[in-house]
């Protein structure tokens, strides 16, 4: 018998519908997304990239509703390691994207760190390790972050471990973690990211409970990924050759994950992310149906 997962808001986001951009010809449009993610069972949804979705509050609001949807977070990249002469740029592309989310009553901002090489050229933009002085501009800025977000928004920041990120292995993220103050930045904890760079889910729910805010369901292929980390390729063609995969064909495990999330006691969004960008617009639709009735056959 499936264990009861009562803490659990299981929903799907744009990035499951191939979307990665505000706008590309490649992408299921807007109206299809939001059609889709309803008629596979899903109840919240995340915003994707900022003017991929109506950014007028009322018309967002308006079409989530009839939908039968609801919005439980926003996104934005961020370059805080860069030190404080990023802060207004930072500011002004965060401010845009929280006030849309507050607006369709989500309580969350996650927040991804920048890449340190390109996603699409694999172009060495910066050194993959932080320096002393950077990660101190890093941890001190997104605790900024969350101060100013929570003040301005009443938003919770929940800082998204990524792959080609500075935020991405297992000692990174509890350096991360060990660094910033709980009361201002907490983690979104995404399975698939975490494993990619070689991180154990489970334990890091169980090590750093408090600090998980939110959570990011996805799988990584362990055949695609062994060629990837041997091709020494980047994110972006690693997702074209199908290293994030369907559930439960991947790792991790996710009825652990989720069972180990339950038992923190605290209601968590666990928000299905498989990155298919670019994708046939007919494909993720079939996905995500099964998806949502794995996730059912696990107790969420």
């Amino acid at each position: 018998m499936a264990p009861v997962l009562d803490r659990i808001r299981v929903g799907s986001a744009p990035d499951s519908w191939g979307v990665w951009f505000a706008d590309d010809p490649r992408q299921v449009p807007w109206r299809r997304f939001l059609d889709e993610v309803a008629e596979a069972g899903y109840s919240w949804i995340e915003l994707g990239p900022y003017g991929y979705l109506p950014t007028d509050p009322a018309r967002l609001t308006d079409e989530v509703a009839r939908r039968g949807l609801a919005v439980s977070a926003g996104t934005v990249f961020t370059a805080l390691h860069h030190g404080p002469a990023v802060w207004e740029s930072t500011w002004a592309q965060v401010a845009r994207v929280a006030a849309l989310t507050r607006a369709t009553g989500a309580r969350h901002l996650v927040v991804i760190p920048s890449f340190w090489r390109d996603d699409k050229t694999a172009e060495i933009l910066e050194p993959p390790e932080l320096t002393a002085e950077q990660w101190v501009h890093l941890t001190k800025g997104m605790e900024r972050l969350g101060h100013e977000v929570k003040e301005t928004y009443g938003l919770d920041i929940v800082v998204h471990p990524h792959a080609d990120t500075h935020l991405d292995t297992e000692a990174h993220v509890e350096r991360f973690l060990d660094s910033t103050d709980s009361e201002l930045v907490n983690l979104c904890l995404d399975t698939g990211h975490y494993a990619y760079c070689g991180g154990d889910s489970v334990k890091l729910i169980e090590t750093y409970g408090e600090r998980i805010g939110y959570l990011h369901l996805k799988q990584v292929d362990p055949a695609v990924l062994a060629d990837v980390v041997a091709d020494g390729l980047p994110f972006g063609p690693a997702v074209r050759r199908g290293v994030m995969c369907e559930p439960p064909s991947g790792v991790p495990e996710l009825e652990p994950v989720l069972v180990a999330a339950q038992r923190l006691g605290v209601d968590l969004f666990a928000i299905v992310e498989q990155d298919m960008y670019p994708c046939p617009p007919d494909r993720p639709l079939p996905i995500a149906v099964r998806t949502r009735r794995f996730l059912r056959s696990c107790g969420a």
